[in-house]
């Protein structure tokens, strides 16, 4: 195996509390103000890293954003000091508050669509962050996210980082939860698949009708072009509008691929037979088998693999050839689930070791093990660029829990959001957590 797949885990935000903020998220919406334990969270998500990089993987971290979001409440017309802002905006509205406040960065499948410098035409890994503006909660994160990734990937002869798309619905993007890349190696020309709910420029009978469809067409193909590919090398799939109406808001909630398998349910796409038959004649390009795993609906059923997130998780490959499947306890815990995974393990295909996470906090919020992870595919000479102070060892992961234990609240509501006091508690752990990552001042309020 030749190249190397890095794991940036998103490291969950001191604010992380459940508000319900996000349509079309079942979960999300389910446990609207239930009672949070940030320090938890941060801790389920720290053990996820560490436990994977001791088994071999290459894996990093990204740090969370800087909540509440003062700056969006100031262009709001909320005025006076920090304190007074806060008071302002929570008297107005705790839901403004609230959207302002969420720690949704810490699902970094949504920060950015990455491509690998071998699909790119100047050799280089490129970056588009998300703009993410289905969701108010999440359409404030580009520039701290941009800022974040210049910091970790900070070399511009081996990184190109490109702006968000422009904030209007008809180019949706929301990042690497949509996008997959099939190819024999790591560092060796692949084939990237982008997944679509939408066209994004003309209205279909084809679209779901009870949830969004987030992602377009129309950016799905602006990125491509923005990232120098190949269009003999990409294709572009449209996700089942079935499946978005069933809770499916994210393709990385249906689908995950690594290398040449696509594990996917049979209902993930539409017209599935033909968009496979052009991914195998792309993969052939590349000279390489393309391996779908299709998982029957008589098995697991769309709402089985919503509740459970059995596709929002990670596909690794070992050094023996062979893949492990990273699931959260829920699938474990569910029948029907944990019987097709063990009969998958057993079947002598690709994927022979199942690794199972508590992720439970931030499942409650709608995002499992693929969400909480951005995959850079590297070569060994981009690697030694990245930002190393941003790569999980022994001695980081110490650090960053005791980090957590020093600065993270382990109980968070919707009321607790307005404490003047958090806001300062929040900027004192992130400025000690940018030295700790070696990251330089990323945040505004590092630079004021």
């Amino acid at each position: 195996m030749s190249g190397y797949e890095v794991n940036f885990d998103g490291l969950v935000g001191l604010t992380h509390h459940y508000a319900g903020l996000s349509f079309g998220n079942e979960a999300s919406t389910r446990n609207q103000s239930a009672i949070a334990n940030p320090k938890l969270a941060a801790k389920q998500g720290l053990l996820k890293m560490k436990a994977l990089a001791d088994l071999g993987f290459k894996q990093g971290v990204l740090p969370p954003h800087e909540r509440p979001h003062l700056s969006t409440l100031r262009q709001m017309g909320f005025e006076g000091s920090d304190a007074q802002v806060l008071a302002k905006a929570n008297a107005y509205s705790p839901r403004l508050l609230s959207s302002l406040s969420s720690a949704s960065a810490m699902w970094v499948a949504n920060a950015a669509t990455v491509s690998p410098s071998a699909d790119s035409a100047d050799g280089r890994v490129h970056f588009t962050v998300a703009n993410l503006n289905n969701k108010f909660h999440r359409a404030i994160e580009a520039d701290t996210t941009s800022a974040i990734l210049r910091a970790t990937f900070n070399h511009r002869e081996h990184f190109a980082h490109h702006a968000a798309l422009p904030q209007v619905a008809n180019l949706g993007d929301e990042g690497a939860a949509n996008h997959n890349r099939l190819c024999g190696e790591y560092d060796r020309q692949g084939v990237q698949v982008f997944v679509y709910g939408r066209n994004g420029l003309v209205t279909g009978d084809n679209e779901p009708v009870r949830y969004p469809a987030r992602q377009t067409l129309l950016a799905s193909e602006a990125i491509a072009r923005l990232h120098q590919l190949d269009p003999v090398r990409t294709a572009f799939v449209q996700q089942n509008p079935e499946a978005i109406d069933r809770g499916v808001f994210h393709n990385d909630v249906i689908s995950v691929s690594n290398r040449q398998v696509l594990f996917h349910h049979e209902q993930a796409f539409v017209n599935q037979q033909a968009a496979f038959d052009e991914i195998r004649r792309k993969m052939a390009s590349v000279e390489a088998d393309f391996k779908p795993i299709e998982v029957p609906k008589s098995r697991v059923s769309l709402d089985d693999a919503v509740a459970t997130y059995l596709f929002n998780s990670q596909l690794l490959s070992r050094a023996d050839g062979k893949m492990t499947i990273v699931v959260p306890e829920e699938s474990r815990q569910h029948a029907a689930v944990w019987d097709y995974l063990s009969d998958l393990r057993a079947s002598g295909g690709p994927i022979d070791d199942i690794q199972v996470f508590d992720l439970r906090e931030s499942m409650r919020n709608g995002g499992g093990p693929a969400c909480l992870r951005l995959r850079v595919a590297l070569n060994a000479t981009e690697l030694s660029a990245v930002n190393q102070g941003s790569l999980i060892d022994d001695t980081l992961f110490a650090r960053l829990n005791d980090w957590v234990d020093s600065h993270y609240r382990d109980r968070m509501q919707q009321e607790d959001l307005a404490d003047p006091q958090l806001l300062l508690e929040v900027r004192r752990a992130l400025d000690e957590l940018t030295q700790i990552l070696r990251l330089g001042s990323i945040y505004p309020f590092q630079q004021a």
